[in-house]
């Protein structure tokens, strides 16, 4: 097999050192440097894909290689980001030991974890789920992961805009997104097959968005987007539209 043949892989490889490295910095309290890495595998996930259809490099170990460096990347390390933040948000300070804690809060700081389950059971039904070759039913690790950097990093920069976020808020949007990525809410596909309109109006439309909610907020519009397009995908799947 020639070289080239590898290189899919050798991206998948480096998503998952990405969210390996993310977890670890996230837990040691250095969130920012963690939402960066998660942002950085977003883009070997992107590339390996990209690759492995331009090199014709498909493999079942790459497959299975990208569900596994998904499941570190965009489960494990949002959940050790949000894990952090609800350790800043009971305690104030990511430096105290988690063994001297109370019970009640050892729990907090752990429940974020659940994530990482559901986004296991996500990619595992993607694997063997034939009908998700064109649109994806469920959302996604990758968007569950980059909303989290993203959202991760408006709380960094604007701490004050977050008085009203609480462990248990924190724990319903963790449900949330758990639920939406075991479901069967069918979630449009991002990308254009062509430039008309009439067949990718939803598209142009997040596009338009995305580019002023960044503008505005920087990666922190990234948060936004994908808010927005869950609203509309689960709008149109309970009033049953096309």
């Amino acid at each position: 097999m020639s070289i080239t043949k590898h290189i899919p892989n050798f991206l998948t490889s480096l998503n998952v050192l990405c969210g390996t490295l993310a977890t670890f910095f996230a837990l040691n309290g250095q969130i920012e440097i963690a939402i960066w890495l998660i942002f950085v595998g977003a883009l070997f996930d992107f590339g390996d894909g990209f690759a492995a259809r331009a090199l014709k490099a498909y493999s079942d170990m790459g497959k299975e290689l990208d569900s596994l460096a998904d499941l570190i990347s965009f489960g494990m390390a949002p959940a050790a980001i949000w894990s952090t933040i609800i350790k800043i948000k009971l305690l104030g300070d990511v430096s105290i030991s988690f063994i001297g804690l109370e019970l009640s809060q050892q729990i907090w700081i752990l429940s974020p974890f659940i994530l990482v389950a559901f986004a296991a059971l996500r990619l595992a039904k993607f694997n063997v789920d034939t009908r998700q070759s064109e649109n994806f039913l469920g959302l996604t690790t990758t968007a569950t992961g980059i909303f989290t950097a993203s959202f991760a990093y408006l709380f960094l920069k604007n701490p004050d805009w977050f008085n009203w976020l609480s462990p248990a808020i924190i724990l319903i949007i963790l449900i949330f997104f758990s639920i939406l990525l075991i479901s069967e809410v069918p979630m449009f596909s991002l990308k254009f097959k062509n430039l008309k309109w009439s067949e990718n109006k939803e598209r142009f439309v997040l596009l338009v968005l995305a580019i002023a909610f960044i503008a505005v907020l920087g990666v922190g519009g990234i948060a936004a987007i994908i808010l927005y397009y869950i609203l509309i995908s689960v709008g149109k799947w309970m009033f049953g539209l096309k």
